[in-house]
């Protein structure tokens, strides 16, 4: 098995790497070291999509300007789960079906880092903040973070099925040597952008709180950078399939571990900004400036349209990528 399937600490339980649509359909229904992968993204996708649903029913959306931030958060909520789950579901197509999978799953990420974004600026931002610079500029900042984490992203893979097919010319050392380490941080990278709009104003939300904040929403907001840290370490330690590989291939390995601790801190996250929607509601609308319908659908359209045209671009340049030589052996 190529180098591109394989996991560290993870042995056995592998789908076969040219699987068609139908048989990646099928494995959901069979033990392999990727079904729980797809479950424990499948089943909360259901999960925050009943809630979004739910939501809708009882709001006035049209005329109810001061929840549309909340519907775009949870909107996005329900994308990142279905992407990641269809991308485990569909990754052992081919090698190149597995990247673009990936890639999608990245803008997936990225995407919801700003539904977060904005639903943080319009809530949970501290009463110090509120219509300061950098409340401001706070959404367009993590537009601009959204599309380069997509687009570092995607690159950090491409680099990655780049040098497995060993094309890089002896005199690109150093761009050789620059690209291996984006790619050797990429688990890290992914979710360390996407979190770093909203890890920022949760800092801000401890030790700026403000007379208006109310501590449920802060100990939300609490639970949810705590269970974010226990995810990406997860998603970058490969622990603790590392120390004993082979037997967490099937439950309990980091990936599994991960989507559980990625879930968990979207539901604490959901439940902080619901909180805060509520409890600061009054005066938030007293003294803020809400974002306007025209700077929210603005904002996820360029990260839409930026976004995936990164993963175009990059899926493109897959089919660009020599083919790895085979070396005959010598007689």
């Amino acid at each position: 098995m190529t180098r591109v399937f394989h996991e560290q600490g993870i042995l056995f339980g592998y789908r076969h790497p040219q699987s068609s649509a139908t048989a990646c359909i099928l494995s959901l229904f069979q033990m392999t070291n990727e079904t729980l992968n797809i479950w424990t993204h499948l089943l909360p996708f259901w999960f925050f999509v009943w809630r979004f649903v739910t939501a809708l029913c009882v709001t006035d959306i049209q005329n109810d300007s001061y929840s549309w931030p909340l519907f775009v958060y949870m909107g996005t909520s329900c994308v990142y789960p279905l992407a990641s789950s269809c991308a485990h579901t569909f990754s052992s197509m081919s090698k190149n079906a597995r990247h673009i999978c990936y890639f999608l799953d990245y803008g997936a990420v990225n995407l919801f880092s700003l539904g977060s974004a904005i639903a943080y600026s319009a809530y949970s931002i501290p009463d110090v903040m509120v219509c300061s610079t950098f409340h401001d500029y706070y959404v367009p900042l993590a537009v601009l973070n959204t599309i380069i984490s997509t687009g570092l992203s995607c690159y950090s893979r491409l680099g990655f099925a780049d040098g497995e097919a060993g094309s890089f010319a002896p005199g690109e050392a150093l761009y050789q040597a620059g690209r291996n380490v984006v790619s050797s941080h990429r688990k890290s990278m992914v979710w360390g952008m996407a979190l770093a709009s909203q890890s920022q104003l949760s800092s801000c939300l401890f030790l700026l709180p403000g007379e208006s904040a109310q501590n449920e929403a802060v100990l939300n907001h609490q639970k949810h950078m705590a269970m974010t840290l226990l995810a990406s370490f997860f998603y970058s330690a490969h622990l603790p399939e590392r120390l004993a590989p082979g037997r967490f291939d099937y439950i309990g390995h980091s990936h599994q571990l991960f989507h559980v601790c990625v879930i968990l801190a979207t539901h604490m996250q959901m439940e902080a900004i619901l909180l805060d929607k509520a409890l600061r509601k009054e005066w938030l609308l007293a003294h803020s400036r809400p974002l306007s319908f025209p700077q929210i659908t603005g904002a996820i359209l360029l990260c839409l349209i930026f976004s995936l045209s990164n993963i175009i671009y990059f899926s493109a340049a897959l089919y660009r990528i020599p083919e790895p030589e085979l070396h005959k052996k010598e007689t």
